[in-house]
């Protein structure tokens, strides 16, 4: 099988690896920008889309239809991001004969209008966060709101990524939301559909990774910690959930199914679930119709390749597997390496990277396609790289990541790695008490605070504690009885052995 791979980056070269062990052709694309871009380098064959805005080379789906047509290509793997949810690109890729690996338009287009797969969810018996369940004009969200409660999200029936969305604590602010929110749906999805949700505080975004073929068998792989993000974007992903009990996985894994069988789910997808840990709650978000970023931490503890698994699915081939057949192993964890500053807002960063060494060693994997001297520009999404381990268990999955983080070196911009070193040394995180509020309200880059006061005192109590067992050391083997020339001398040289 000849597969196309209609996207870029580290993407890109997941899915030719995963191509080239399963022996098929990879077909790469590109935009003027990205022609010495490592995904270009790996495929056996590559073709120019057009120019470095995304709207003219890696957006044009009748542009990768007609290299399609003249590889040869016989599948297209849309990858993340782009046209990996935009079923009208899944439709026409069927009509030109070619497998789309990942789900029917159909299913796409159920779970892609925020509305329309609340309502689907309804009717499946999966739980959803209390809300309206059709979209609103101005004066109806007004009329609605007090009996939806406050605070509140106001959110863009075709949204996603955080686009679209508006939280509103009281009555005073909704107008100005709905606004706003409507304004940023229009410019991202180019509908400015809205609908209202109940704001759930202290929540945790936890998604089920499920797993559909075409013979109707749909099994989930557990649940992946979502819930470090700022402005609603991931910045770091962990498998198991500390939150979560098998009990618990058990219902959620349930419910993910049965959402994915309800709109006849096929490939890999996501349903990702809102989380009240206190009360073991949780409360249907959305679908995420597409492999995600954060699919590898699934991948190291279950053992299961997910993009292979999507290959085959589109070849038609039933699951390996049942559910009684999967194990959760271990634990992992995924820090996003992104082009940004985070000692200055988090600003997009440029440039050539003039240097890299990527961390390497037991547990350790890095999905990307930074090589020395590749350009870093800003056309597209600032991820540069995924740094993912896996540990027998979640603290020594913590100490393999800040080993990793402390290997990794890309001169030449800045990077987001020094935010994922400072979130392995937090309490919180370690302890793994956190929710999606975490980053935003506890969290600062450019100050120190009690966290680092108390490790301060812990590394002072630490030399006190090393400062007597070494001089008890010496009190043993230098005892009082002895004269004061022979024991004076003793003390010295066992001080010089013991480091003092």
């Amino acid at each position: 099988m000849k597969v196309l791979i209609a996207n870029r980056g580290e993407i890109a070269v997941r899915i030719i690896r995963a191509c080239q062990e399963l022996g098929h052709e990879t077909v790469a694309v590109y935009s003027d920008v990205d022609r010495t871009a490592l995904h270009v380098r790996l495929a056996d064959e590559a073709y120019l889309l057009g120019p470095a805005a995304a709207s003219e080379s890696y957006l044009r789906g009748d542009r990768i239809l007609e290299v399609a047509a003249a590889c040869g290509a016989d599948a297209v793997h849309p990858g993340y991001g782009f046209l990996a949810e935009n079923a009208d690109f899944a439709q026409a890729v069927s009509d030109a004969g070619l497998k789309f690996v990942g789900p029917p338009p159909a299913a796409i287009r159920a779970m892609g209008d925020k509305v329309r797969s609340r309502q689907a969810m309804i009717a499946a018996g999966v739980p959803v966060v209390p809300g309206t369940e059709k979209g609103l004009t101005d004066e109806e969200a007004i009329e609605i709101a007090p009996s939806v409660g406050y605070p509140l999200l106001i959110k863009a029936s075709a949204g996603g990524g955080g686009k679209g969305m508006r939280r509103c604590d009281e009555p005073s602010q909704l107008t100005a939301a709905l606004s706003a929110a409507r304004r940023e749906a229009l410019k991202s999805f180019g509908d400015d559909t809205v609908y209202l949700e109940r704001y759930i505080e202290q929540a945790r975004h936890v998604e089920i990774q499920v797993l559909a073929d075409k013979h109707g068998n749909v099994i989930h792989l557990g649940e992946r910690e979502c819930s470090l993000q700022r402005r609603h974007q991931k910045v770091l992903e962990e498998c198991p959930s500390p939150a979560v009990s098998p009990e618990l996985r058990d219902r959620m894994g349930a419910a993910a199914v049965a959402a994915a069988a309800a709109v006849g789910y096929e490939s890999a997808g996501t349903v990702e679930f809102l989380l009240d840990a206190a009360s073991g709650e949780f409360f249907f978000l959305e679908m995420n119709t597409r492999l995600q970023v954060e699919h590898p931490v699934t991948e190291m503890v279950t053992g299961v390749d997910l993009v292979k698994q999507m290959l085959r699915i589109a070849q038609g081939r039933k699951l390996r597997f049942e559910q009684a057949d999967i194990e959760w192993t271990g634990h992992a964890l995924e820090c996003r390496i992104n082009a940004e500053d985070p000692y200055n807002n988090f600003l997009p960063s440029t440039g050539r990277v003039t240097s890299l060494h990527e961390p390497s060693g037991p547990g350790v994997r890095v999905d990307g396609a930074l090589y020395e001297g590749y350009e870093v520009g800003l056309f597209y999404d600032p991820l540069l790289a995924k740094l993912i381990v896996r540990g027998e268990n979640r603290p020594d999955a913590i100490l393999r990541m800040r080993r990793a983080l402390d290997e990794y070196r890309i001169a030449g911009i800045k990077t987001s790695i020094p935010l994922h070193q400072k979130l392995m040394d937090r309490t919180q995180f370690i302890s793994g008490f956190y929710d999606t509020s975490y980053l935003e309200t506890h969290f600062r880059m450019d100050e120190d605070d009690e966290e680092s006061d108390l490790d301060r005192i812990a590394a002072i109590a630490a030399t006190l504690l090393a400062h007597k067992h070494r001089s008890d050391a010496i009190n043993r083997l230098a005892p009082a009885g002895q004269s004061e020339w022979k024991r004076l001398g003793r003390r010295r040289a066992l001080a010089t052995r013991l480091g003092g």
